[in-house]
This record gives C-alpha cells, structure tokens and sequence, in this order.
C-alpha cells in the first residue's frame, strides 16, 4: 500500500508535466485529459475512492453552498482583484497585465458562450482538481499539515499556478498567484471542500468573462 501510494502520484505528476511541458500539445483539452488521468490515478491509490480523495464531499455540495455562498465569495475575491491586486500589482511591476489573448472575445457573444463552457471546464473543474484536489491534497499526504507545511503548500503551488499563466505577463504571473493563494486558503479552511472552491473559481471566470465581452477588461 504504501509503495502504491507513493509510486502512483509520482508517475502521475510525471505524466501531468509532460503533458504540460512536453513536445506534444493538446491545446485547450489538455487540463480535461489530466483530470482524466487524476481520477484513474486516484482510483488506483484509493481503491476504488477517486472523488473522496479530491475533496470532493457529497454533504458540503447543498444550494447554499454552491449556488449562495461560493458566488459571493467570488464575487468578493473578483473585487479584490479588480480594485487591490491589479492596480496594486501593476504599480508595483511597471507592466500591465496582457489580456490579448482574451481580446476576440470582446462583444462577441457566441464566443463568450462558448468560452464560458471551456472556462467551467477546464479552469472550474480542471484547475481546481489538478492544483487543490491533487497536488495541495498529495503535498499534504507526505509533508503533513504543520503550519509551516501548510505555509509551503500553498506559496509553491501559488507560484507555479502563477508561472502557468505567464501568458498574461509577469503582472498576471502575481496575479494569478496571489488568487490562487487564496483558493488554497479557502480550500483548506474549508476542510477540503473542493466543490466550493470549483463555484468559486468557476463564478470568478464567469465574471471576468462578463466583463471582457463588455469591454470593461
């Protein structure tokens, strides 16, 4: 078991990496084929449990939270990041953040829509089971929860969840970092709900996606 337990997330990850890093790319479906690969790993190690182990918890998924309490949170951390991390980040840097890549979604409805769907999917879902679910439950597994282990988990995997979106520049490195702190934060006060923090995420897209469409990006 304990070989099981240690052999399986270690070829797992590997295999997370290349998928990542690799000379193969697979575009916009590569964080779904990993979370693919997740479950199966996790059924392996668990046996038979794959859900459970992600945080995945069947009696925190209720109206209230999901559909009350995980938008509001959203709703709050997107105006932190509107009003305190962008503008405060951005001085700090010199470099606004690059939001080109979002730019033919400007005023074009059906691509939002469509963006949406691939947000939930693979930011949502994807994100949220690769980075909270997977790597901060399996950084758990073997350091423990010390608070100097918790303070660990979370900064290396805020930092590369930033690095992952290098994209929007060194200022959306930060950024993105700095929410995705958060997000661990709140998945560990959370007891490791990972289904909160899926609408969180999911509804904080969702809102940003809102504002790009209106130009106000």
């Amino acid at each position: 078991m304990i070989l099981r337990q240690t052999v399986t997330p270690l070829i797992t990850i590997a295999i997370i990496f290349f998928l990542w890093f690799g000379p193969i790319r697979i575009g916009y479906i590569e964080n779904i084929v990993i979370t693919i690969i997740i479950l199966i790993a996790n059924y392996i190690e668990y046996k038979g449990k794959p859900f459970s182990a992600l945080g995945f918890q069947r009696e925190k998924f209720t109206f209230k939270n999901i559909l009350v309490l995980a938008p509001l949170l959203a709703l709050g951390l997107f105006a932190l990041y509107v009003f305190v991390l962008v503008p405060g980040i951005t001085k700090l840097t010199g470099v606004p953040i690059d939001y080109s890549s979002f730019d033919q979604l400007e005023g074009n409805l059906a691509a939002c829509l469509i963006a949406l769907l691939l947000v939930w999917a693979t930011a949502g879902f994807g994100e949220e089971i690769i980075f909270r679910g997977y790597f901060m439950r399996q950084f758990v597994k073997f350091f423990g929860e010390s608070k100097v282990s918790l303070v660990l988990n979370i900064v290396l995997l805020a930092s590369f969840f930033g690095f992952m979106h290098s994209y929007q520049g060194i200022t959306g490195q930060i950024v993105s970092g700095t929410v995705g702190a958060i997000l661990a934060l709140i998945f560990y006060l959370r007891k490791y709900d990972l289904w909160f923090v899926i609408f969180v995420h999911g509804f904080f897209d969702t809102f940003a996606l809102i504002c790009i469409y209106y130009g106000l990006a």
